[in-house]
């Protein structure tokens, strides 16, 4: 079976560009790629995969940002009998295979993607920084209404009508609700 996992790392990016051809499943999600651990389409399909199958990834970067996870992702995929290919860097490994020159790109091609994005975060920080010192960072804007919870609440609603109504966790209504009464 030829399993696809595409990921980028927004809701607002696009996974169109990662043609990964005909596939049985694809697995997709819209997460940075900084850990494997938080990423939930990620661990079903190394969960789903079976020895025989094939795991297509676009690119090196979109499987992970970071060496080592780079590395354990290939490995734990390998050691259940499931290949890797990474089309765009055109590179396959399975665990029969031990090509040193296939591994040494893996391991190029993980760091770079895990230098590229350390330089993105300092310059994001540094940008910050910058806006902060200028007065016009402003942050980023809630993505709770505090003001829409005090109305549902003053309606009568209680924490799990509110927190259902705005699709978010009774933690954060009743957490607001503490902080608005003091």
């Amino acid at each position: 079976m030829k399993i696809g996992y595409r990921r980028v790392s927004s809701e607002d990016q696009n996974l169109d560009r990662q043609d990964l051809g005909p596939v049985d499943k694809v697995f997709e999600e819209k997460l940075s790629g900084a850990s494997s651990h938080n990423r939930p389409a990620l661990l079903a399909m190394i969960d789903f995969a079976r020895e025989g199958d094939e795991c297509i990834v676009y690119s090196i970067d979109r499987l992970a940002r970071d060496l080592r996870d780079c590395q354990d992702i290939v490995a734990r995929l390998n050691d259940k009998g499931v290949s890797v290919a990474f089309l765009s860097e055109n590179l396959k490994f399975t665990a029969s295979d031990d090509d040193p020159f296939s591994k040494l790109q893996l391991h190029l091609m993980s760091a770079f993607a895990e230098f590229e994005r350390a330089i993105i975060r300092r310059r994001q920080k540094e940008g910050i920084a910058k806006a902060k010192a200028k007065g016009v960072y402003k942050g980023r804007p809630p993505s709770i209404n505090a003001h829409k919870i005090a109305e549902l609440c003053q309606k009568g609603l209680g924490a799990s009508d509110i927190a259902r109504d705005l699709g978010i966790s009774r933690a954060s209504v009743y957490r607001l609700m503490k902080s608005a009464n003091g």
